[in-house]
């Protein structure tokens, strides 16, 4: 995955995974924790459809990054510090945007676009080619947030995604420092304005880093983790979800209180109450 060199580690609890047999106790036995009846559908579906923006936002990343990468374009990357990924009816295209010297334009040197058969072809421009106005806003948003957000201890992600009212949603969370273990935590959502000029929102996510590493050998069927920061999982958790390999279901423990149990599915889906057991037994 890409990653950029960014604040330390801030947590939900203790990961751990659960087996066949546990799998079936957790789904039986109703003084372990009540399952979740707070949080309404819409808020759920609304989680869901901006953690699965997420996960497209973090494989086009991944692969536009990696066929940019494979042009050896150093060191004619100097100041392209950051990626955006950008979407439009034809597929994703990403590119390393920069600023000139007055700092009021961007141009773009590189860029991959994503084809039908969903690979990414990348090509270079030289002379740089001027960036347009939406690409210009996705860049000073994401250095506003990337400024604010403290020089983290790790490799971290970033993704720029489109919010209500025109505005921006611009996360970052922690990327992947050995192959098969999967990250969660320590990420953060912006809100910012349209013009990239403003901060609207900030919410913290999740507190400290979990690295999940899947046990060799293992009869794992779920993850399951604690989120103590708000009563509902967070964008993340889709992403992560969606992300980890071997794909499982994550069980997130929501809320100060942790009664509140909710069924992070594979494709992004989550469920509460009676429809988590019923998904969880397929």
């Amino acid at each position: 995955m890409p990653q950029t060199g960014l604040p330390g580690p801030c947590s939900g609890g203790a990961s751990v995974k659960i087996s066949a047999t546990f799998f079936g106790v957790l789904l039986s036995a109703t003084t372990l924790t009540a399952f979740g009846q707070a949080a309404d559908k819409a808020t759920l579906a609304a989680i869901t459809e901006r953690g699965r923006a997420l996960y497209a936002y973090d494989q086009a990343a991944w692969k536009g990054t990696d066929a940019i990468f494979a042009l050896k374009p150093r060191p004619k990357m100097e100041g392209m510090t950051h990626y955006i990924c950008l979407k439009s009816a034809k597929g994703w295209r990403v590119v390393f945007p920069k600023w000139n010297q007055a700092h009021d334009k961007v141009v773009i040197a590189f860029e991959a676009t994503e084809k039908a058969d969903g690979k990414y072809e990348a090509r270079a421009f030289d002379p740089p080619v001027p960036g347009d106005k939406t690409l210009q806003s996705a860049a000073l948003a994401l250095e506003l947030a990337v400024n604010d957000f403290k020089k983290p201890q790790r490799p971290y992600n970033t993704a720029v995604l489109p919010a209500p009212g025109g505005n921006f949603y611009v996360y970052l969370y922690p990327g992947q420092i050995k192959a098969n273990a999967w990250p969660i935590g320590g990420d953060v959502r912006y809100t910012v304005s349209s013009d990239g000029a403003r901060i609207l929102d900030k919410r913290q996510l999740h507190k400290s880093i979990l690295d999940a590493e899947p046990k060799a050998g293992s009869n794992e069927v779920a993850g399951y983790h604690f989120h103590i920061l708000t009563d509902v999982p967070e964008d993340t958790d889709v992403l992560y979800v969606m992300n980890r390999k071997p794909s499982m279901p994550e069980y997130v423990v929501a809320g100060q209180d942790k009664k509140t149990t909710f069924l992070v599915n594979t494709d992004g889906s989550i469920t509460t109450g009676p429809d988590t057991t019923k998904t969880a037994k397929k």
